[in-house]
């Protein structure tokens, strides 16, 4: 069934308090999207470096907007949810940031994941992001802002500040809080405790594996850049099949495509 804008909002929203965690499988362009909702998924977000790399340019640098507000204009036709990766928002001000996020929801997005991380490795302070988060509270009331903390992505995990922020980011409106790299059970149940908002850990090969996720109380999983990643070996090894030379590579890291994107 094909919902409109608002109907995929709330949908979207009552996902995240289901009986298991919502696994939130990430898409960069339109087929591999589509190819993820007729598989059952039952909302779909995006991958910020998924999107870039496709683009020849490096993520987390805020220079992508024109390719994700495309994206997601397109991936708004789909018949689920579509939360859309926004970095930090493409902009320091958090009336741009608020315009872009009510553009996408006028768009029938269903939400956003933004970060506090920055392109220097550096975080973004904690009082200008509440900034950020209430004013796109204000503008797109509707949409879930997922508040993405790079406490535990960027150099050595710090849980206090981890909770500094979590809690900072409710007060200010936010629907969800998102720590990326965190899997430790002591850590995630700290954060589960510390607001009361639905959490979204990221999925790690060998680290965070869904049955222990669900049984700690996790309420999504995303898989961030994994199965863009995983499309990279797929195509190199398909290729090398055809030759019959050479040996299947490994699914590249993170940092592999930034690299490759960088040198070219």
């Amino acid at each position: 069934m094909d919902f409109g804008g608002a109907e995929k909002a709330s949908l979207f929203r009552r996902l995240h308090h289901g009986d298991r965690p919502l696994v939130l499988p990430n898409a960069w362009d339109f087929a591999s999207a589509a190819a993820l909702a007729e598989a059952g998924f039952p909302a779909v977000g995006t991958t910020s470096l998924g999107v870039a790399a496709a683009a020849g340019k490096a993520d987390a640098a805020g220079g992508t907007r024109t390719e994700t507000v495309a994206l997601a204009r397109a991936l708004a036709r789909l018949p689920v949810p579509v939360t859309v990766d926004v970095e930090g928002g493409f902009s320091d001000r958090p009336g741009d940031v608020a315009a872009l996020a009510a553009g996408l929801a006028s768009s029938g997005i269903a939400g956003i994941n933004l970060e506090d991380g920055r392109a220097d490795g550096t975080l973004a302070p904690a009082g200008d992001q509440v900034a950020v988060i209430a004013a796109v509270k204000q503008a797109a009331p509707r949409m879930f802002l997922n508040a993405r903390t790079d406490t535990f992505w960027l150099g050595a995990p710090d849980l206090d500040e981890t909770l500094r922020r979590a809690r900072a980011y409710a007060e200010a409106g936010a629907d969800g809080i998102f720590v990326p790299g965190i899997a430790a059970d002591a850590a995630i149940r700290a954060v589960l405790e510390a607001v009361d908002l639905p959490l979204n850990v990221l999925h790690l090969p060998g680290r965070t594996g869904y049955p222990r996720l669900a049984r700690l109380g996790v309420h999504r999983v995303s898989t961030g850049s994994l199965l863009f990643r995983t499309a990279l070996r797929a195509t190199v090894a398909a290729a090398l099949d055809v030759t019959g030379e050479g040996d299947a590579p490994s699914v590249p890291s993170y940092a592999d495509v930034q690299r490759l994107v960088s040198d070219r």
